[in-house]
């Protein structure tokens, strides 16, 4: 099971980066290739608990959703994000985005065993194991939706 806090699994992500550019064109979605960075970078900002989210009352926030959600359901296209992971918008410059990405996920991975994590806006309380294995998936997602 892929996550962020196998190094191998961050490497991947690397490279598959390395694969895109600012050009890429989206399989699905709206989003350009510099936008959807930005947006997984601040997911992983999120993640590390550097950018609050506001916490949202859906059905994710329960026990067993949650854990179809994070581990078995596939990843749907078209979900609705938390706002703040929209925020900056259409000022995404590429080559910061690509440059910070792995800082961030290194950042992520490198927290201490016993850190706290942050709430999810929509899952609320997730276990250390949870958070690195949906950031994962998280990540797979965008780049995949970019040929990634």
């Amino acid at each position: 099971m892929k996550t962020l806090w196998s190094s191998r699994d961050r490497q991947e992500l690397r490279t598959r980066l390395g694969r895109l550019d600012a050009e890429s064109r989206p399989l699905w979605g709206k989003f350009t290739a510099p936008r959807m960075l930005c947006h997984v970078n601040d997911a992983i900002r999120m993640s590390s608990g550097s950018l609050p989210a506001k916490l949202k009352k859906t059905p994710l926030r329960f026990p067993i959703a949650k854990q179809l959600a994070v581990y078995l359901a596939p990843w749907p296209k078209g979900v609705p994000t938390a706002p703040e992971l929209l925020a900056r918008g259409d000022q995404a410059a590429w080559e910061a985005e690509a440059a910070a990405f792995p800082e961030l996920i290194d950042e992520f991975a490198n927290r201490p065993p016993g850190a706290a994590m942050p709430l999810h806006p929509a899952f609320w309380h997730l276990s250390r194991r949870a958070w690195g294995r949906l950031a994962w998936r998280h990540v797979d997602h965008h780049f995949r939706q970019f040929g990634g």
